[in-house]
């Protein structure tokens, strides 16, 4: 898969969430740094060293199924209970990851982040 993207003049990547992207997404970063490629993660892991993550919040994806687990524990049936889909997103940029790839962040960008990553993580 690396190979393959060494092959490929990118001008960025977006890691989408599967059981491939995972078991490689060190190597992917570290492609994406060394090759000055600006990358967004579908793990908000990734963006620890990586560049920036966009995805649903998850900490409220959490409370909404703690909420439907309560319903099913006092007697709703699964099936009677709505589908929801994430409604609460959040943006996280890595300052330093966009210094060691050359990349300026525009500040309009940085004011609608949830969060800004300026250090390592320690």
């Amino acid at each position: 898969m690396i190979a393959a993207l060494n092959q490929e003049r990118l001008e960025g990547l977006y890691a989408t969430s599967s059981l491939v992207i995972a078991a490689n997404g060190k190597r992917i970063v570290n492609f994406a740094i060394k090759s000055r490629v600006p990358s967004i993660y579908a793990s908000k892991e990734a963006v620890d060293v990586g560049l920036m993550y966009y995805g649903d919040d998850l900490a409220d994806s959490y409370r909404r199924v703690a909420y439907y687990v309560d319903r099913i524990l006092k007697g709703s049936k699964a099936s009677n209970l709505r589908v929801e889909q994430p409604t609460k997103f959040e943006l996280v940029i890595n300052l330093k990851t966009a210094k060691q790839i050359g990349l300026t962040i525009p500040q309009s960008v940085l004011y609608r982040a949830d969060k800004v990553i300026k250090d390592a993580p320690r």
